[in-house]
């Protein structure tokens, strides 16, 4: 599914859903298609400018599946940062807030189970303060490791807990608010 409600492509939009959005909802932090997990949406304009340009970070949390068991030696590199290509040819240091081993990705999100755990690999849990274009994808592919899923647990505190794939939770705006740490 395409995190967006209008596409000139043949895709799954969030339009899609069996919900009811009211008018001008629109997501905030996107995902791309490949990836699944929180998608925040809202029909409040200003939550995208308070929660990407607040001098606050704002944590953002994702259960990676990477190709092959990870080594000690690139586990640390990936924590000290790794230099990722942007836009137009700049290049970037994704230095991520956190980078851990999961050794059972149920326990963070009752939907991990995936038939490629047939093959060697490693789980992640990566947490960043920013989100540049496809960033978790590019890092772990600089450390010679291919994401296979990504799922993004929370933004702040507004956790994807069990919501199952395709579900719409809502949330007061106080609380939205409260759970983004935003004023």
């Amino acid at each position: 599914m395409i995190s967006q409600f209008i596409s000139s492509h043949e895709k799954k939009l969030l339009g899609d859903l069996d919900f009811s959005f009211p008018e001008g909802t629109h997501a905030i932090g996107r995902l791309d298609e490949d990836s699944e997990g929180l998608l925040l949406l809202t029909t409040d304009k200003k939550v995208t400018r308070l929660l990407f340009l607040d001098k606050q970070p704002h944590d953002r949390q994702y259960l990676v599946m990477v190709n092959h068991e990870m080594t000690t030696k690139t586990l640390l590199q990936l924590r000290a940062g790794v230099v990722i290509p942007i836009s137009d040819g700049e290049i970037y240091t994704a230095v991520p807030k956190a980078v851990e081993l999961v050794t059972d990705p149920l326990l963070l999100y009752p939907y991990a189970a995936d038939v490629r755990t047939a093959y060697p690999h490693t789980w992640l849990l990566i947490t960043l303060t920013e989100g540049k274009h496809r960033q978790v994808r590019k890092m772990v592919m600089a450390v010679r490791h291919r994401c296979i899923r990504l799922v993004r647990l929370n933004i702040s505190d507004v956790q994807l807990g069990s919501i199952a794939p395709g579900e719409v939770v809502e949330l007061g705006k106080e609380e939205f608010y409260r759970l983004l740490h935003l004023k």
